[in-house]
C-alpha cells in the first residue's frame, strides 16, 4: 500500500549525508582520468595544480548549495532551486534530464563497471558458478550488473536510515582503502620523486590555455557529485546546518584524497608513461607493488563504482519524487510507503530506466552525448545565489559572496563553451535532449491545471 499524502522524514545527520556526498563524489573518474590529463599538460606540477584548482571550484559551488540548501531544505536539489528562483520551466529541465541520464546511466555505467572489474580481478568466477555453458561472458556481466541494480534498489527501498548505515559501511571502508593505498605507497612502494622534474613547460599560448581548459574539464567530471546532499534535503535533520556543512566538509576530504592519490600516480610511474593511460590506478599500483597489486587496485575501482552506485540510487528517485509532488510528473511517483517512508515508485522506476540501459548498452553513448548538458544547470543554481540575496530570503548567508559564485559560474560557463567547440556535435545533441523536455513540461502543466479545476 501507498499513501500520497506522507512526506519523506528527517532521520539523517551529519554523518551518513556527509558518506552520501563522499560516495557520490569518488568514483571511476579518479582512477582513469590522470593519464589523458597528463598527455593534454605533459607536466606533472600543473596536473596536481589542476587539481587543486578543481577542488576549489567545487568548493565555492558547494559554499553556494549550501546557502542554497538551507534557504528550500526539500528533496531534489538543483530541481527546487532553478524552480523556485528562476521558473518552473527551467526547473523541470534539470529534472528531466535527471530522470533520462543524470542518475540512470551513472548507475548503468557503475553496475557494469563495477561486474567487469570483479570479472577481470577474478576470471573463473562465472565457471565457478557453473554457467559457462549456458550464457556468454557479456551476458553474465550484464546480469550481475543488474542484479546489482536490483539489490541495492530493494535496500534503499526498505528506509533512508538503513540505506544510510549500508552506505556508510561502504563509504567508509573505500576512503580507508584509498588513504591505505596512498601511505603504503609512499612508504614501501617502488617509485621516485625525481619523476616531478619534467623538461617539458607549458606554453600559455591559446593552444596552451585550451589544454589547461580541457584538462579541467576532466578533473571536474571526477569532482561531479559535491552537490549531493540537496538532493535528500527533505530527509535531514536540521538541514540548516547539515547540508552546508555535509557538503563542505565532504568536499574538502576529497580533495584531499583526489591531490595526494594524484601524488603517488606521478611518484610511481614516469611521467612518459602516464601519458594517455586509461587505467592509471591500476598501472600506478603495479608499479609500485609489481604484478598482483594490479587486482587489488581493479577491486578497490570496483568498491569505489558499488559505493558510488548505491548513492545515486538514493539520491536520483528524490528528483523524481518532488517532480510529481509538484504536478510535473506521474502522481505514482510521489507515493510513499506508509511504514518506510520512502517513495519506492521512484526508486523501481529509476532501477528500471538502469537496466534498460545495462541491457541496451548504450548507457557510455549517452554519458558522452549528456557530459555537456549535465554542466549547464549547476551554474544556473548557483547563479540562483544572487536571486535569493537579492529576494533577502537566505537564511545562512555563507561567506565569499559575490567572489566564489563569480568563480563558479565564470568557470563553469567557460567549460561549457570550451566543450561545446571541442564536440559540437555530441553538444548540439546534449542541447536538444534538454529542450526535448519543454512539451513535456507543458502536458504536465495542463494535467496539473485540470486536475485543479
Amino acid at each position: 500500500m501507498f499513501d500520497f499524502n506522507q512526506h519523506l522524514e528527517r532521520k539523517l545527520g551529519l554523518f551518513p549525508v556527509t558518506n552520501i556526498v563522499v560516495a557520490n563524489i569518488i568514483g571511476a573518474g579518479i582512477f582513469t582520468t590522470t593519464g589523458y590529463i597528463m598527455d593534454f599538460l605533459g607536466n606533472p606540477w600543473l596536473m596536481i595544480g589542476l587539481w587543486c584548482v578543481g577542488g576549489l571550484i567545487s568548493f565555492c559551488g558547494a559554499l553556494a548549495f549550501g546557502e542554497l540548501g538551507a534557504a528550500y531544505p526539500e528533496a531534489g536539489g538543483e530541481y527546487v532551486f532553478i524552480s523556485k528562483l528562476f521558473s518552473p520551466l527551467l526547473g523541470f529541465l534539470s529534472g528531466w534530464l535527471s530522470l533520462l541520464v543524470a542518475f540512470s546511466a551513472p548507475i548503468a555505467a557503475s553496475a557494469i563497471g563495477f561486474s567487469k572489474y570483479v570479472i577481470w580481478a577474478f576470471p573463473d568466477f562465472q565457471h565457478a558458478l557453473m554457467l559457462n555453458d549456458a550464457i556468454s561472458p557479456e551476458t553474465f556481466s550484464s546480469l550481475l550488473a543488474i542484479l546489482l541494480i536490483l539489490g541495492f534498489s530493494l535496500i534503499h527501498s526498505s528506509g533512508v536510515v538503513f540505506g544510510a548505515r549500508v552506505q556508510n559501511v561502504l563509504t567508509v571502508f573505500k576512503v580507508v582503502l584509498l588513504v591505505g593505498l596512498i601511505m603504503a605507497g609512499f612508504a614501501f612502494g617502488e617509485g621516485s620523486f625525481t619523476h616531478f622534474q619534467t623538461p617539458h613547460t607549458l606554453r600559455f599560448d591559446f593552444e596552451g590555455w585550451k589544454a589547461i581548459g580541457l584538462s579541467l574539464v576532466f578533473v571536474m567530471y571526477a569532482y561531479s557529485g559535491w552537490n549531493s546532499a540537496t538532493y535528500i534535503g527533505s530527509e535531514i535533520r536540521n538541514p540548516r546546518k547539515i547540508i552546508p556543512l555535509s557538503l563542505l566538509i565532504s568536499t574538502l576530504v576529497v580533495t584531499v584524497l583526489y591531490v595526494l592519490l594524484n601524488l603517488f600516480f606521478v611518484y610511481a610511474i614516469p611521467v612518459q608513461q602516464m601519458v594517455g593511460e586509461p587505467e592509471i590506478a591500476g598501472m600506478a599500483a603495479g608499479s609500485a607493488f609489481g604484478p598482483i597489486a594490479e587486482k587489488v587496485i581493479s577491486l578497490l575501482i570496483a568498491f569505489a563504482l558499488f559505493s558510488s552506485l548505491s548513492a545515486f540510487i538514493i539520491l536520483g528517485p528524490r528528483v523524481y519524487y518532488k517532480m510529481a509532488r509538484d504536478g510535473y510528473f506521474f502522481k505514482s511517483i510521489a507515493a510513499i510507503q506508509p511504514q518506510r517512508k520512502v517513495p519506492v515508485n521512484a526508486i523501481y522506476l529509476q532501477a528500471a530506466i538502469a537496466i534498460v540501459l545495462v541491457l541496451s548498452g548504450t548507457f557510455e553513448q549517452i554519458l558522452i552525448y549528456m557530459g555537456f548538458a549535465l554542466g549547464i544547470f549547476p551554474v544556473i543554481a548557483v547563479a540562483g545565489v544572487f536571486v535569493l540575496r537579492k529576494r533577502k530570503k537566505s537564511v545562512l548567508p555563507l561567506w565569499g559572496y559575490p567572489w566564489v559564485h563569480i568563480v563558479f559560474v565564470v568557470s563553469g560557463v567557460v567549460m561549457l563553451v570550451l566543450a561545446f567547440f571541442q564536440q559540437p556535435v555530441e553538444s548540439t545533441v546534449a542541447i536538444l535532449t534538454v529542450l526535448s523536455g519543454i512539451p513535456v513540461f507543458y502536458w504536465f502543466k495542463a494535467r496539473k491545471k485540470k486536475a485543479e479545476n
